[in-house]
């Protein structure tokens, strides 16, 4: 397989994956696994949360997918591995480093628009509870609001 064609196939996998972690937030962190997601939106969660058995739960597919591929010398699963490896890190950064400062790297920043993210993701958090927890519209009213 050739190099661009790898790249496209982690590209599209990583704009794939923004689409499954809003689906699963949805569907399950806010459905049959509140369980594991219901400290997430608590005041004081706390370092670590039972929300952070996601990141073990999005990691198994792409192990499994490096293991396969790498067993078979198939460059298209380790793609779509890669690909799921990559926003997995993105995702940390962004929401784990950044929104939430579980990690104290980014704590000032400039930037109007990464504020004003920050912001919108704490307007979902102020959904204690497991419905109405995720509105893909909240987003687009906030980033006016704090226009």
């Amino acid at each position: 397989m050739n190099i661009l064609l790898s790249l496209s196939i982690i590209v599209v996998t990583f704009i794939i994956m923004e689409f499954v972690a809003w689906f699963t937030h949805k569907y399950i962190m806010h459905g049959f696994l509140w369980v594991l997601h219901k400290d997430h939106h608590q005041k004081e969660p706390g370092f670590f949360e039972k929300n952070d058995a996601f990141f073990v739960i999005f990691a198994v597919p792409s192990i499994t997918l490096f293991a396969f591929g790498a067993e078979y010398s198939s460059y298209l699963l380790i793609s779509i591995g890669l690909g799921i490896l990559l926003y997995g890190i993105a995702y940390f950064f962004v929401h784990e480093v950044f929104i939430h400062k579980r990690l104290k790297w980014f704590k000032k920043s400039n930037s109007r628009y990464l504020t004003i993210l920050r912001k919108a993701h704490y307007s979902h958090h102020k959904h204690l509870d497991k419905e109405d927890g995720e509105s893909f519209g909240m987003l687009f009213v906030n980033f006016k609001k704090y226009k």
